[in-house]
């Protein structure tokens, strides 16, 4: 029976581990040639992701500091998937922070960032996933996804001039 035990605890401890140092992090960004009033009104408008936004295909909730909203991600394979996460923290004009997922099996943390530059809007969508799942999940389609993501918010925010 002892045995038993110190299996069940090296187990714990190498899943532990593993949830702990799971980790990916993604990264996308684009210049738009619109001042960041103008970004910031697009990105906190749920109703207008699923007209320019190729990823999160569905955004319900409020845009609001402790708002809870439900994001349908759009995987490459065309599954849709409700993923829910907290509005975290929000700077008018320049950050969006949004939390979720199930501490040490998967989290997310993601940020839409923007920065005022000669020309218009420097826009960063970054995002931090951790846990154990990450050592089992293909992540690789998320950074071009969140690219393009990017580059078509940039291209219906300039469209509307």
């Amino acid at each position: 029976m002892r045995w038993l035990l110190w299996v069940v605890a090296i187990l714990l401890g190498a899943a532990s581990t593993l949830a702990l140092t799971g980790k990916a992090e993604f990264r996308a960004e684009v210049v738009i040639e619109a001042p960041p009033e103008q970004v910031w009104a697009i990105l906190t408008d749920p109703s207008s992701y699923a007209d320019w936004n190729p990823v999160l295909v569905k955004v319900e909730g409020t845009f609001g500091e402790g708002e809870t909203m439900t994001t349908t991600v759009l995987f490459p394979d065309g599954d849709r998937t409700p993923l829910s996460g907290q509005v975290a923290r929000m700077v008018e004009n320049s950050l969006i922070q949004q939390k979720g997922g199930i501490p040490g099996f998967v989290t997310f943390n993601h940020i839409w960032r923007l920065e005022a530059v000669d020309g218009g809007t420097k826009v960063i969508q970054y995002e931090v996933d951790r846990g154990l799942y990450m050592w089992f999940w293909d992540s690789s389609w998320v950074e071009p996804a969140y690219q393009n993501a990017t580059d078509a918010l940039k291209a219906f925010v300039e469209a509307k001039g």
